[in-house]
């Protein structure tokens, strides 16, 4: 079954930075966009970033444009997304999903904080 297994999560003071992985299976890679979505407490849902099934187009919100950087490993069947001057307000759970699917995994805690 599809699998995308978030990791790299962790608590990091404003200014920090992380890089997050997803590990995928159970699905042909190579035919989907990835992207991340982020769901803070007591809010819903917020898209991230997607990049484009050959890595070749990157797509970003517009608060974490020129900070975040999506990617993709398609050797590895993997996704990443590295963030840079992290702000409070970027405290959340971090997932990775196929395509327009709803998250399937448990996400990663990325918690910003002095």
């Amino acid at each position: 079954q599809v699998q995308l297994v978030e990791s790299g999560g962790g608590l990091v003071q404003p200014g920090g930075s992380l890089r997050l992985s997803c590990a995928a299976s159970g699905f042909i890679f190579t035919n989907y966009a990835i992207r991340w979505v982020r769901q803070a407490p007591g809010k819903g849902l917020e898209w991230v970033a997607t990049v484009s099934s050959d890595g070749e187009f990157t797509y970003y919100t517009a608060s974490v444009k020129g900070r975040f950087t999506i990617s993709r490993d398609n050797s590895k069947n993997m996704a990443y997304l590295q963030m840079s001057s992290l702000r409070l307000d970027d405290s959340a759970i971090y997932y990775c999903a196929k395509g327009d699917d709803h998250p399937p995994g448990k996400g990663t805690q990325v918690t910003v904080s002095a």
